[in-house]
């Protein structure tokens, strides 16, 4: 009982300390509208009240008011004040870890404005202090930490299917002068990797090896550090999340490369891009950007010439929601589809309304929760299929996996595609 005592004070001190007026703002702003609840995927396909995103608020709030408010110190019942207990932990654990995906869309549709997926990250910080952390997530930040990317790949594993990959360039480009680059200092671009594509879609690393060669770009991978993802950003374990992202920054001022460029990986772009700073409490004397934006870049710059007329199936695309809600990267993939695909349609709804996939908020590491996420998928398989597109197009590899596993589930005969990979199939080599 008392090592539960010291995790709960561990817990509540996310609550009574503050760095900030976010928080306290936030826990006490609810008004309990409901317009969250149609917003909210969990919701749409269950019903189950307990998905709406004003009931995780609420969570969070009771604990609060509980132990931070005269009130709720003194007369609980008056204010619906709960007590951290264990039977509470478990209900938050379910519904904070297991029922949401951390998409933002709520927070879109808040009448008051209210970041309800940032609450949802403290409820998360709060578990995470109490070490009440779903098995399987943990294990991929552990794999991080301790391997330096979370599928614990070998180097020499790695740098192999790169070798296999250079001689697949040479062929493709007919020059035996092509190369993959590892390690080399001082170049305009340190480019990442989501480990799953050495892994399982080394296509994708093609397909921007390709565009690299033909944007005639000074750039490199990293041995010691290509992992664009940060799953300790699900976990909302801020010590572990800093420990992932030194390393890229580290290495980024190692090889003195002039820019950082994230793979096509929606958490991973916002750990890094838009999150690491508060993390390493520091800004970046790099720039850091995506690889959507640096393909659009190169395509406005004239450094890619496209034939859009060789892709020539019809293309949606879906939104990452950390990439597109969350990170504002919303036009330059359709700038880039735009110029890549000859035949291009919008899902509905698209953009920053967009629904997220299912994948998203570490659903995809967390297996116990596997039946609950591919019912969710019924709302994406319907908007994919509405659209008609042969081809399925997002610039997230969470998205990709998530998006692979509708398609199977739900029969819709699509192929799912990188951003990357469809402008390399559109270059034209001169």
């Amino acid at each position: 009982m008392n090592n539960f005592n010291d995790k709960k004070n561990k817990a509540l001190k996310v609550l009574s300390e503050p760095k900030d007026s976010k928080l306290i703002t936030y826990l006490n702003s609810c008004v309990h509208c409901g317009l969250c609840a149609e917003s909210c995927m969990y919701y749409l396909t269950t019903k189950d009240e307990r998905y709406i995103p004003a009931k995780k608020v609420e969570l969070v709030s009771s604990i609060y008011r509980r132990y931070c408010t005269f009130t709720g110190k003194h007369f609980p019942k008056l204010t619906n004040a709960r007590e951290l207990d264990e039977e509470l932990t478990e209900e938050m654990t379910d519904l904070l870890f297991g029922a949401c995906t951390l998409c933002g869309r709520c927070t879109k549709h808040c009448s008051i404005g209210i970041d309800i997926a940032y609450l949802v990250r403290e409820g998360r910080k709060m578990l995470t202090e109490m070490e009440i952390i779903p098995a399987s997530l943990q294990s991929t930040v552990n794999a991080a930490l301790t391997t330096g990317n979370n599928m614990s790949i070998p180097t020499e594993e790695f740098t192999d299917t790169l070798s296999w990959l250079e001689d697949e360039l040479k062929d493709e480009v007919n020059d035996p002068n092509a190369s993959i680059p590892l390690n080399v200092p001082d170049v305009n671009v340190l480019y990442t990797l989501n480990p799953r594509e050495p892994k399982f879609f080394p296509l994708s690393i093609s397909a921007m090896v390709k565009i690299f060669y033909a944007a005639k770009e000074s750039w490199s991978l990293s041995t010691k550090m290509y992992d664009v993802t940060n799953y300790a950003y699900f976990t909302s374990n801020n010590g572990e999340a800093a420990t992932i992202a030194q390393r890229l920054y580290d290495e980024v001022r190692k090889l003195n490369a002039k820019r950082c460029v994230l793979a096509e990986c929606g958490h991973g772009s916002r750990a890094f891009r838009w999150e690491g700073p508060n993390y390493l409490m520091r800004t970046y004397p790099f720039e850091v950007l995506t690889s959507v934006e640096l393909l659009a870049e190169y395509i406005s710059q004239g450094r890619l010439k496209l034939d859009k007329e060789k892709n020539k199936e019809l293309i949606t695309l879906h939104d990452p929601c950390n990439l597109v809600r969350e990170g504002g990267v919303v036009d330059e993939q359709r700038y880039v589809l735009k110029h890549a695909a000859s035949r291009f349609v919008e899902m509905t709804p698209c953009g920053t309304d967009n629904f997220c996939c299912g994948g998203g908020g570490g659903q995809l590491a967390m297996s116990e929760y596997n039946e609950r996420r591919m019912k969710n998928a019924e709302i994406k398989a319907e908007q994919i299929r509405k659209t008609g597109a042969s081809i399925v197009v997002t610039p997230c590899h969470n998205c990709v996996d998530q998006l692979m596993q509708i398609d199977n589930k739900f029969k819709l005969g699509v192929k799912v595609m990188t951003l990357s990979e469809v402008v390399a199939d559109a270059i034209i080599l001169e």
